[in-house]
């Protein structure tokens, strides 16, 4: 009873939509502008950098807590890893927006740093760098999923734990690889690249 209420709280809070929740707060509807994705980047072309700030710290913590509270209850190393895919799957598909969701990477972030914390930080520092580099937050997003298990294996972190990132990230990259695809043709939006009027709206 315990794992499966651990799993459900992973997978509820994973589904609060912090994005759209923050957006209708600052009287936007994110689903309707740009990507239509309720993550942060979206957030910040719909409605500025604080609104932004708030989405991307509230995804993280909607990951944070549930693993943190399946550390707590148990020593399971592989109910820990399901709890943290279970706020992923939340965040994708929740139940509170009809299963239409966003990508988890800040979700999938806060769920590392649940796991181990300081390889966790230290790949949300790496996200950043690529993208303050870059100024594409899904090229950001591809890369860490691609070196997160190999960091999580290298450091020595547990098999579950490096299971999952393997599970997870390639989840992250199912649902980036309309981005990868505008990232090679060159059309991919920038960081807090504003939508022109009129513009047709893609995911």
């Amino acid at each position: 009873m315990l794992t499966v209420l651990l799993i459900l709280c992973g997978y509820i809070l994973g589904s609060v939509p912090t994005g759209y929740l923050v957006g209708r707060a600052f009287g936007v509807d994110v689903r309707k502008v740009g990507s239509g994705n309720i993550g942060t980047a979206n957030v910040l072309r719909a409605a500025g950098k604080w609104a932004a700030i708030l989405t991307l710290a509230g995804d993280m913590l909607k990951g944070l807590i549930p693993v943190v509270l399946a550390r707590l209850a148990t020593d399971n190393l592989w109910i820990h890893a399901v709890v943290a895919f279970a706020a992923v799957i939340g965040h994708c598909w929740p139940v509170f927006l009809r299963f239409k969701g966003g990508k988890a990477v800040a979700t999938g972030a806060g769920t590392s740093i649940g796991l181990a914390p300081v390889v966790g930080l230290g790949l949300f520092a790496f996200w950043w760098a690529v993208v303050l580099v870059s100024r594409y937050t899904s090229l950001g997003a591809i890369a860490v999923m691609v070196v997160s298990p190999f960091v999580f294996l290298l450091t020595g972190q547990p098999l579950p734990y490096v299971l999952y990132t393997i599970v997870g990230g390639a989840l992250v990259l199912w649902r980036h690889r309309e981005n990868a695809r505008a990232l090679m043709q060159g059309t991919e939006r920038k960081v807090g690249q504003r939508v022109e009027s009129g513009e047709k709206r893609v995911k």
